[in-house]
């Protein structure tokens, strides 16, 4: 179908444009929220070319483009530009949904904007680090300077962007939540911070009370809350003011509550929420890693169908944020290319050619950690290489776990996360570890796919 056209069967086939509540999109996706999923024609909007899958879950209405999706969004956006879209405290189902399907919302609304961009600094990070280790730039220059600039600003004020995503996603002005964002990185914030660390006690007080200093950079449930509560204090305060004074005197009010009230309050106690979390997952995995390697390893692309990976998000950047590091990310990589294994096996057993511009296509996407073209494209219509793709990722996921491997920097997890493995100091054995896990992982899919073919798989059709 041409993709002018695509946009508006997808509108019309999901119930119209009043039946929109919101939607964006994340890597591969358009996420609806709708007033009346009920109406939405889903066998319809299946058969459409273009349109790779549809999901519901976590409270929306997902459908599965590709990597069209940005262009598809842009024009389904244009055409409903003329009427306002809900807010989160009109949707009708606001009261009936669970709390699993909010939270997801809620995580994917305000990560999925700038997702793209926190990857590529990442990947920045990672390539770094390789450049680092091979002695191409030394660490001090002007040009690692530079570059680490590059790749750490949206980290350093990560504040910022998830105080203007989380903003909208609450109906406030997002730039309200994005100022006080900004706040918690301010310099001078930063600079009491240090202070407090030499001293071991607060050194600042607050109409009497005294300040417990965190260095914000990085946070992520802090500046959440903060926005949440910024939002609902705005829509309490703004009709209450004179039109002639509301414009500028409802974010003041705002900024002078709510920035206090996150610095002795919401701050601290999401700090220790957020290091009690990276602390309990440490512990998990400290438990048996080869085990959590393995199950994470088995179930991350069930947990992609359902769209329910939002929900690790959080639990990622946390660990970089506390630690510096994270051990989920490399899991995840091998559980990925556990997939792209497969689809690669079915491009080479395939005769159709087709199905082997589809699977070449999935294959490209999957390199790069985007493996929705895969599992609804190719792997998961055949079953069995989805299933292989899985256990294979199970495999590679336990030798990664076994070997402590982590990464320093935020990704997609696939193969240009490799080098975000790379600690500054060079390459060592858990470096090393998760380059053979990941290399098991594909190996062992791609030979147990093009083997079962000849057994299964090939003689059923792609929509079995």
């Amino acid at each position: 179908m041409n993709q002018n056209t695509l946009p508006d069967k997808i509108i019309e086939l999901i119930g119209g444009k009043d039946n929109i509540e919101s939607v964006i999109h994340c890597a591969t996706r358009l996420r609806f929220k709708l007033h009346d999923e009920s109406i939405a024609k889903e066998a319809e909007l299946k058969k459409i070319q273009g349109v790779i899958a549809v999901v519901r879950s976590g409270g929306q209405f997902q459908v599965v483009i590709g990597n069209d999706v940005s262009s598809v969004f842009k024009q389904i956006e244009a055409s409903i530009e003329d009427r306002k879209l809900a807010t989160e405290e009109t949707t009708k189902t606001k009261n009936t949904r669970s709390f699993v399907s909010v939270f997801i919302d809620i995580i994917s609304s305000i990560f999925t904007p700038f997702i793209s961009v926190l990857a590529a600094a990442g990947i920045m990070k990672g390539l770094l680090s390789l450049l680092i280790n091979v002695d191409l730039v030394k660490a001090g220059t002007g040009t690692y300077d530079i570059l680490f600039a590059a790749s750490d600003a949206i980290f350093y004020f990560f504040p910022l962007f998830i105080g203007y995503t989380a903003g909208k996603k609450f109906g406030g002005n997002p730039f309200i939540s994005m100022a006080i964002g900004g706040a918690l990185t301010h310099p001078l914030m930063l600079k009491a911070f240090e202070a407090s660390l030499i001293s071991g006690t607060p050194r600042a007080t607050f109409l009497g009370i005294p300040v417990i200093f965190f260095n914000y950079s990085f946070s992520v449930i802090p500046t959440i809350l903060a926005a949440w509560a910024s939002s609902r204090l705005e829509k309490r305060i703004h009709p209450l003011l004179h039109s002639s004074i509301r414009n500028f005197f409802t974010p003041l009010i705002c900024l002078y509550i709510i920035v206090p009230l996150t610095l002795l309050l919401i701050g601290p106690v999401t700090t220790w929420l957020s290091h009690s979390l990276a602390l309990g997952y440490l512990w998990i995995y400290s438990f048996a890693p080869w085990l959590s390697g393995a199950i994470l390893g088995a179930f991350w692309q069930v947990f992609v169908i359902f769209g329910l990976h939002w929900a690790f998000t959080p639990l990622m950047l946390n660990n970089l944020a506390v630690f510096g590091h994270d051990s989920m990310i490399p899991i995840l990589v091998a559980a990925v290319i556990g997939q792209v294994g497969a689809v690669a096996g079915v491009f080479v057993i395939s005769r159709e050619p087709q199905t082997k511009t589809l699977a070449a296509s999935a294959l490209v996407a999957g390199i790069f950690g985007i493996t929705e073209p895969a599992i609804y494209g190719v792997t998961l219509p055949r079953r069995i290489p989805f299933i292989i793709g899985c256990i294979s990722g199970a495999a590679g996921g336990a030798v990664v776990g076994l070997s402590g491997t982590l990464v320093f920097s935020f990704g997609f997890p696939g193969l240009l996360s490799i080098p975000q493995m790379l600690p500054l100091a060079g390459a060592d054995s858990a470096f090393w570890g998760g380059v053979t896990g990941v290399a098991l992982s594909a190996m062992m899919s791609f030979l147990l796919t093009v083997l079962s073919a000849k057994i299964y798989w090939k003689a059923l059709p792609a929509s079995a």
